[in-house]
């Protein structure tokens, strides 16, 4: 069930359309995700829903209704930004309860409310300490308990791990995706960092320059990319030149620029003579000496030209024919495996038949 649309949003800046002409739909209850770099139009979005800024055209939908009129603090929605904003001379029971305060709530629902929040967020014993002594992600909860404190329908969450450290980051993407099953509410989260998208929504919206490039699960956003701006921006990618030979009900074929013929999966609404870039992760690279390389229908020799160790996993950057680099994956776990490759190795990289993805120009 759509809970909030926007449709048709443009929002402009003097000459500049910072968003232009956006339309999405999200459900209730879902965590969704706003992802793209700096300048897209993500934070302006969340302004928007939140009402501290106002669309130039179209309409912001809450549960069908149209809240361009309503003020910031009498829409059903909360924001959690990156700086927290926490009172400083407030303690986390006081910080927590400020906006039932605001709300001129009876004293006895703010005490009640404040102590099922506390609990919630696992800040019972830390009520009566002050922001300054407590850890970055014990700062976060305090954010996220105040938010949550006065139930809103929609949770707005602008960069809030950007300020963490990696572990607690990770830490943290565990925590949100818990306590949004817990509560039950829609969550829009806005991020540029992509593993953070992948990791923590059931659905993301790429932007780029004020427009909307795909909305997907992250799955399919990861595996099927719908331009090179999506596939580019989501993780790594080797991306080729190509042009479509064969468009087969069941593969393709494609010429790939100073390296020759590939076989890869069917690629719809395609015309023979077709260009644009073949697209593939290099963890579905496979590369060593052996047959089991050379028995892969796509199969090149090559050299190593550069590798980074990453304790897991060691990633490699092979020359193959024509100079072109491809980048292979290679778990240091794998089984059989007795040593790594080294710059100016002889290799064989290889990928299955279906495995990679065409996009057009």
């Amino acid at each position: 069930m759509t809970q909030l649309e926007i449709r048709n949003v443009t929002r402009r800046f003097g000459d500049f359309v910072a968003i232009d002409s956006i339309s999405l739909k999200i459900e209730a209850g879902e965590f969704f995700t706003l992802l793209g770099p700096s300048g897209c139009g993500k934070t302006s979005i969340l302004r928007m829903i939140a009402g501290f800024d106002l669309p130039d055209a179209g309409q912001i939908l809450l549960d069908g209704k149209d809240i361009a009129d309503t003020p910031p603090e009498q829409r059903p929605v909360r924001t959690v930004f990156q700086s927290y904003a926490l009172f400083p001379h407030m303690t986390v029971a006081q910080n927590i309860a400020f906006p039932l305060k605001m709300a001129r709530t009876t004293p006895n629902e703010i005490r009640q409310r404040t102590q099922e929040t506390l609990k919630q967020m696992r800040l019972t014993d830390k009520a009566e300490n002050y922001p300054r002594e407590l850890s970055g992600g014990q700062q976060q909860r305090v954010a996220l308990g105040r938010a949550l404190v006065s139930r809103p329908r929609v949770l707005l969450l602008d960069e809030p791990l950007a300020a963490l450290d990696a572990k607690l980051r990770e830490e943290m993407q565990i925590e949100l995706i818990n306590l949004q099953r817990d509560v039950g509410i829609t969550f829009i989260f806005v991020t540029h960092a992509q593993d953070e998208a992948l990791a923590l929504s059931h659905r993301i919206a790429v932007m780029r320059q004020g427009r909307v490039e795909q909305v997907d699960e992250p799955a399919k956003l990861y595996g099927f990319p719908k331009s090179r701006f999506v596939a580019d921006f989501i993780g790594h990618i080797n991306m080729l030149d190509a042009q479509v030979l064969e468009a087969a009900h069941g593969h393709s074929r494609l010429d790939i620029s100073g390296l020759g013929e590939i076989t890869a999966p069917p690629v719809a609404d395609v015309a023979v003579g077709c260009k644009g870039a073949f697209a593939i992760r290099p963890e579905q690279v496979r590369i060593g000496i052996h047959s089991e390389v050379a028995e892969l229908k796509n199969h090149f020799s090559g050299e190593v030209r550069n590798l980074l160790y990453c304790g897991d996993v060691t990633v490699y950057k092979v020359q193959i024919a024509g100079g072109r680099m491809i980048e292979a994956l290679l778990p240091n776990s794998a089984q059989g495996r007795a040593e790594l490759f080294e710059v100016g190795d002889t290799v064989k990289v290889g990928w299955r038949h279906d495995a990679g993805v065409f996009l057009h120009e």
